[in-house]
């Protein structure tokens, strides 16, 4: 039995977006955040297929999500404390939700009772695999052998140089999560035009242009970056993108990255049903280190 080199654990939620081999191989703990759909609760003990998520959405279903509360958060980090580990729990993006406060609640309760443990909770102001990405590096350090703190301080310098660059492919699913304005989501359902989005310093979705055209929106998905990343260009050791069950127009903006930039480390992944009941089908997600938000 190996022992670990690290007396604590990174742990996250399904947010993140990240495959579970992933999570399950780089020894990541995870909770699900709660997702109804057609009268079904999907978590971590049910969850649901992608595909027929997104199947069941372009049929109509509207699904619902809950923010992890803090008796969850608890549970979760209950199990590690036990075992005498130290915590990092990598949150969602304060701006979208609940769930980093509810993390905070539980890791002040757990304080009384573990007095001699820390547990960091590290707001991402990220989404999806931006949040992803952010944990990626945090993994890479944490097996180099860098300690809690400066995992920690490595994340606070560089979360809002982890750019997030996003399109959808109707607004409204963003709108009825309350995510963005009304004014936004009608904008958006003219005759293909394609809304672009990112998520600001803030860790909120804002809405920032729109194109005439599915493959310009994902053409422009990749000059933002070009936008953005500036000196950033060598520190992107990998790329994600994640979609709403479009792979193929996944694949054309990873093709497109690895062209312009010579990246060739891109990971393409769905985007669950959690931040996807938001998001919906056909959105595709552009992720990698920049200057600037």
């Amino acid at each position: 039995e190996k022992q670990p080199m690290y007396n604590f654990v990174i742990l996250t939620d399904n947010t993140v977006d990240m495959p579970v081999e992933w999570l399950n191989e780089h020894e990541v703990g995870y909770e699900c955040l709660p997702c109804s759909m057609n009268g079904v609760v999907y978590d971590k003990k049910n969850p649901i297929d992608t595909k027929l998520f997104y199947r069941q959405m372009r049929e109509g279903a509207m699904p619902t999500t809950s923010q992890m509360n803090p008796a969850m958060a608890e549970a979760m980090f209950e199990t590690y404390l036990q075992e005498g580990k130290d915590i990092l729990y990598l949150a969602f993006s304060s701006g979208l939700s609940g769930t980093c406060n509810s993390a905070r609640i539980a890791a002040e309760e757990l304080k009384e009772k573990y007095p001699e443990r820390q547990i960091k909770i590290m707001d991402s102001l990220a989404a999806s695999m931006g949040e992803g990405l952010l944990l990626y590096y945090a993994v890479k350090l944490r097996d180099k052998g860098k300690n809690l703190d400066e995992i920690c301080d490595w994340l606070l310098e560089n979360r809002l140089h982890l750019c997030h660059v996003f399109t959808v492919d109707d607004l409204n699913h963003l709108h009825r999560g309350g995510r963005v304005s009304k004014a936004t989501a009608v904008l958006g359902t003219l005759a293909n035009i394609k809304p672009m989005l990112h998520v600001d310093n803030e860790g909120k979705l804002i809405s920032i242009g729109k194109v005439r055209g599915r493959k310009k929106s994902l053409a422009t998905l990749v000059s933002m970056m070009e936008e953005r990343i500036g000196k950033y260009c060598d520190k992107n050791e990998a790329v994600f993108i994640s979609h709403g069950d479009c792979e193929a127009d996944a694949e054309y903006v990873a093709g497109l990255v690895k062209e312009k930039f010579g990246i060739e480390n891109i990971m393409i992944h769905p985007i669950s049903a959690t931040i996807g009941a938001h998001s919906g089908p056909g959105t595709v997600a552009l992720f990698f280190l920049g200057e600037y938000r």
